[in-house]
């Protein structure tokens, strides 16, 4: 038996009777204000709403809600074809959401297990993104690196973060996964170096702290990497940064 679900939604969904108004773009704001709020009371209804919606010309907000029911229904390969559909959709109409709903289906994909489909995805979303958005740009390429290092294909996840630390030297997450990248390849002046550009970005970020006591340990200071993890265990509980942490110390 379905939850209730929000007035709101019920409300947009014409569920009784289609009005003519349905029909009307100047109401797909609220359509999507409505449809996303349901997701968490029931995704299965919006999903199913997301759907009639756009069987009505529902565009780019219906497909969207969609996906992100699919997320929340635990179908991130559904999501990814998705939003690969909304950004085919935005690429016809020549709107900028077009790198954005590229980028997402790629991370969808990263979620489904599908590496390589991600790194497509992520490909058109580089290409959509174009030369005047160097910070999103380097996002992408961030993005695009994490899924070749699944695929183990580091020699292009490196030229993806070089590029990516070039175009937005002050986002820490480039510098995190570029030593992160760096201590994998065995690179440790590199890593730290690195890794601390990151701290300096981020100081209280779980993840660079994690990171720091990995590179410690990799270079062989055992006492430092401990020390490390185990203030992060205390500093950021509940984190999956402290949970690897927690790891870590039990295997030291």
């Amino acid at each position: 038996m379905r939850r209730c679900l929000p007035i709101a939604f019920l409300l947009l969904s014409g569920a009784a009777h289609a009005q003519q108004d349905e029909l009307d773009p100047a109401l797909d704001a609220k359509r999507y204000d409505g449809c996303v709020r349901a997701i968490p009371t029931d995704a299965r209804a919006a999903e199913d709403f997301a759907i009639q919606w756009q069987s009505k010309g529902g565009g780019l907000p219906a497909r969207h809600c969609q996906a992100l029911a699919q997320l929340e229904l635990g179908n991130p390969a559904g999501a990814a074809q998705t939003l690969a559909k909304a950004a085919q959709a935005a690429e016809s109409q020549k709107s900028p959401q077009a790198a954005d709903f590229w980028g997402q289906a790629g991370n969808a994909a990263m979620l489904a297990g599908d590496a390589k489909g991600a790194v497509g995805y992520f490909n058109s979303a580089i290409v959509a993104a174009g030369e005047f958005a160097p910070i999103r740009t380097a996002n992408l390429l961030i993005d695009r690196a994490r899924a070749q290092v699944e695929l183990g294909n580091l020699s292009a996840a490196r030229s993806d973060l070089d590029r990516a630390t070039s175009l937005a030297p002050n986002e820490p997450s480039g510098w995190l996964l570029s030593a992160a990248l760096a201590r994998r390849q065995n690179d440790t002046a590199r890593a730290t170096a690195e890794i601390a550009r990151a701290a300096s970005l981020a100081p209280t970020d779980p993840d660079v702290q994690f990171e720091q006591g990995a590179i410690l340990a990799a270079g062989g200071d055992l006492t430092a990497a401990r020390s490390q993890w185990e203030k992060l265990v205390k500093s950021a509980p509940g984190t999956p940064a402290a949970a690897l942490a927690a790891k870590a110390l039990a295997a030291l």
